[in-house]
C-alpha cells in the first residue's frame, strides 16, 4: 500500500473535497483516513513552528529518509 498525503475540506453535507488531483492509477479503490484538527491543536503552533516542521518533513521525504507503510504497520496485525 502506497500513502499519499493531501488536504482537503469537508462540506456541509459530510462529503470531502481535496485541494488537488491525486496523481495515480484511475478507477482504484482507496483507503481514506481523515484527520481533524481540534481547536487547541491550531492555537498550540505558530504559524513559524508548523513551517518548520513542514521543511523538516519536505527534507526528510526528498533526502529518503523515510520508511515504507508496511514498516509503519508492522506488529499492529494482531491489535
Amino acid at each position: 500500500m502506497k500513502a499519499l498525503k493531501v488536504m482537503g475540506t469537508i462540506d456541509e453535507q459530510g462529503q470531502l473535497t481535496l485541494d488537488r488531483p491525486l496523481r495515480t492509477d484511475k478507477n482504484s479503490r482507496v483507503e481514506v483516513i481523515v484527520l481533524i484538527p481540534e481547536e487547541a491543536d491550531l492555537d498550540d503552533k505558530s504559524q513559524a513552528e508548523i513551517l518548520a516542521d513542514f521543511r523538516q518533513a519536505w527534507h526528510e521525504a526528498m533526502s529518503g529518509q523515510t520508511i515504507s507503510v508496511a514498516q509503519l504497520w508492522e506488529g499492529f496485525e494482531d491489535v
